[in-house]
């Protein structure tokens, strides 16, 4: 009996082949959406729910990885119904959906993530480089005021796509 097949026996068909994805998955940049897969949960009183929300986040991640936004948003949405309560997934979708210029929607996603999570620099990023994408740059900069606290190197993008849509603006 090989390893895969032990393991496949010891945890269960189902969770193995999770664990393969997650694996799999987790060895891709996570540049798109912005956030690293999502680990595999801690037991709950409904853990298959977890493992398949956690799972379907970090498909959502590589499809976002492969700028597969309407496939990415399908798996945020579908990891968002199976536990509502995993950050990643609302940032994931925020991102999704503001790749695809739908931009209330994102800012409504990222309300979510922020919500679970305040100090969560990559969806503070996201939010304020949504509010610049609408034009709404006084949002941007006290998102961008929060962003600097958290992570530097955010902050900084955040600031340069600020800076670069005020150079455009100013350029009209």
């Amino acid at each position: 009996m090989n390893a895969l097949t032990a393991l496949i026996r010891s945890i269960g068909p189902r969770i193995a082949l999770g664990a393969a994805v997650s694996l799999a998955i987790g060895s891709l940049p996570a540049f798109a959406a912005g956030d690293d897969p999502v680990p595999a949960p801690k037991p709950t009183s409904s853990p298959g729910l977890a493992a398949t929300a956690a799972l379907l986040t970090n498909e959502g991640i590589a499809r976002s990885n492969a700028g597969d936004w309407q496939g990415a948003e399908e798996r945020y949405r579908a990891a968002l119904r199976a536990d509502r309560q995993i950050p990643e997934a609302w940032n994931g979708l925020g991102h999704a959906l503001k790749m695809q210029r739908r931009y209330d929607a994102a800012l409504l996603a990222y309300d979510e993530a922020l919500k679970l999570r305040p100090s969560y620099p990559k969806a503070l990023e996201y939010l304020g480089e949504t509010y610049v994408a609408m034009g709404r740059l006084d949002d941007a900069r006290n998102v961008l005021a929060r962003l600097e606290k958290l992570d530097g190197q955010l902050a900084v993008r955040l600031a340069n796509a600020i800076a670069g849509e005020t150079s455009q603006t100013a350029s009209w």
